[in-house]
């Protein structure tokens, strides 16, 4: 069933292909949906510099901030999430014969080399035009458990390109899957980053230790709370100092609350300098959706995991323990109650910004299991599989 994608080498090699070449990719809704496609799109054109993209999206407004960010354009589509209640099926079919309408109609106008899905409901009508088609496609499968779209579509598809090995148990055993790791945008994890300068940017200090609090692209409000009822506890290890990306909701909230206990920190709504702030952190508390699983590996730094707690799979839980396995990452169960989560967290945080000793034994672990080039290598498959270039 599987083919492991370890043993590619990467390299300079020029493709066999020189025309305009056009890829499609198709999904959106979060960050962790679209920061992967970007991830590839960019190592593509380093590989085929005429390459031509087109982003099959929604319409929620983080497509249109992420996209047009990235210097790409939007094309939304009008399809919905498949839902249970029988009621909202006749809507959901309408909107799901105009997607896959458009998408026919642009295919043949300008047929794709490939069509790439992201997961989630945006690649569906994209990916099933493309088959019928007879046009190659593929599908970025970065969580450890594949969500609902990308189980239904597998079948339908090339190739899956996983980030773990353990995503191969659930998939049928037909189903061909590469092992690459997780694309992630292509400043994480260089050499390049200049402490000093970073911490000169944003205000912070680079001879005391950072940690970097992220609720990924939509924030997360029981991650703020819990931060907030730490405040003190972290004003009085006058070591540490902290990066908190708040979205814009908490913001002026999760800012007072630090400056009321002294401590040194940088909180902002979103930031597109994630790279920047993830070099020079010495431990983070997040999320662990699988886009953030990757960058964290590309820079190699250690993270305290609170997985979103409301998913029926908990595929993020999943995807905490396998670097959990690893020793780059610990679990912190998150709760409605923020007085919880908060008690839960204190005891691991405390644990690792006044124990040099066991953080320095955590970051060894994380460096240990870096992956940075798993752009370059779903890029080198992808390019294969639509016939543009040989490796």
């Amino acid at each position: 069933m599987t083919t492991l994608a370890e043993d590619i080498e990467v390299t300079d090699r020029e493709p066999l292909s020189t025309r305009s070449a056009r890829i499609v990719f198709a999904g959106g809704g979060t960050g962790g949906h679209l920061y992967p496609s970007l991830a590839v799109a960019s190592a593509m054109r380093e590989m085929l510099p005429n390459v031509r993209f087109s982003f099959y999206a929604t319409n929620r407004k983080v497509d249109q901030e992420i996209l047009s960010a990235a210097g790409e354009t939007l094309q939304p589509q009008s399809v919905t999430p498949l839902t249970m209640k029988p009621w909202r099926w006749p809507g959901f079919y309408s909107a799901w014969r105009k997607s896959t309408k458009a998408a026919s109609i642009d295919f043949k106008s300008d047929r794709p080399d490939l069509v790439v899905g992201s997961g989630a409901f945006a690649s569906a009508p994209a990916i099933c035009t493309a088959s019928k088609m007879g046009i190659p496609t593929a599908l970025l499968n970065p969580d450890v458990i594949p969500g609902r779209a990308n189980r239904m579509l597998a079948n339908r598809v090339d190739c899956v390109l996983a980030q773990f090995e353990s995503t191969c148990q659930h998939l049928p055993d037909d189903v061909r899957v590469e092992v690459v790791g997780c694309p992630v945008r292509s400043g994480f994890g260089k050499p390049s980053a200049n402490r000093r300068k970073i911490c000169d940017e944003y205000g912070l200090d680079q001879n005391k230790n950072t940690l970097l609090v992220t609720g990924a692209s939509l924030a997360a409000r029981s991650i703020n709370d819990a931060m907030c009822r730490l405040a003190s506890d972290l004003g009085a290890h006058g070591k540490w100092q902290v990066v908190h990306l708040t979205g814009k909701d908490d913001l002026d909230k999760v800012q007072t609350k630090y400056a009321a206990h002294r401590v040194h920190a940088v909180c902002l709504a979103y930031t597109e300098a994630m790279s920047d702030f993830m070099s020079i952190a010495d431990l983070v508390i997040s999320r662990a959706g699988a886009s953030t699983l990757a960058e964290l590996r590309a820079v190699g730094v250690p993270a305290i995991f609170l997985p979103y707690p409301h998913h029926r799979d908990q595929h993020q839980t999943v995807n905490a323990m396998e670097l959990v396995t690893l020793g780059a990452g610990r679990i912190c169960e998150d709760s409605d109650d923020p007085l919880k989560t908060a008690a839960r967290l204190r005891g691991l945080l405390l644990d690792l910004i006044s124990n040099d000793r066991a953080l320095a034994t955590f970051k060894a672990s994380a460096h240990k299991h870096k992956i940075t080039d798993a752009a370059q290598r779903a890029s080198k498959i992808m390019l294969e599989l639509a016939g543009l270039c040989e490796f």
